[in-house]
């Protein structure tokens, strides 16, 4: 059995125009959401083996938050340039390609692909994935390379609109 959790980053700002898509920050919403996130991630006892991110700069802000929280270690973490402005197959791709070593693997990410990851693995659709959102699933996999024909479940859906 492998866990999958998929982390949308947290909200982020449009305000500056001028700054190019990936060096976006989180604007205020994102930042209060956060902390929150973090705690619900935390209270789940969702604790993966890796973490891999976006090095965008709101999945990346998104992804030093979880880090501390879960006291994740420095070999536990990286960035993955592949991650940005990628598809649900890219990323479907790139989970077949992780080592078996890691069970739970957390990827801190942006839609649509990641909607179309999880799509894909639950074989059904979902009406949204929103900023902040953090979805764990359960694949009955034993190596990662047998990801393309799994069917996942729902461990934990989780957004902020779920916490009003």
């Amino acid at each position: 059995m492998r866990q999958l959790i998929l982390v949308r980053h947290a909200k982020s700002s449009w305000k500056d125009p001028d700054l190019a898509d990936f060096d976006r920050p989180l604007n205020r919403r994102g930042r209060q959401n956060l902390p929150a996130m973090c705690e619900r991630v935390l209270q789940a006892g969702l604790f993966p083996d890796q973490l891999i991110y976006s090095p965008a700069r709101r999945t990346l802000l998104t992804a030093q938050a979880l880090i501390g929280v879960l006291d994740l270690q420095p070999t536990q973490s990286r960035a993955e340039k592949s991650l940005y402005e990628c598809s649900g197959q890219h990323l479907l791709q790139f989970l077949s390609e992780q080592p078996d070593s890691s069970h739970s693997l957390m990827l801190v990410g942006h839609n649509p692909g990641l909607q179309e990851l999880a799509e894909i693995l639950l074989k059904e659709r979902l009406e949204a994935f929103p900023t902040s959102a953090v979805l764990a699933l359960q694949l009955p996999l034993n190596h990662w390379a047998e990801i393309s024909s799994a069917s996942a479940s729902i461990q934990l859906f989780d957004y902020p609109k779920l916490h009003p």
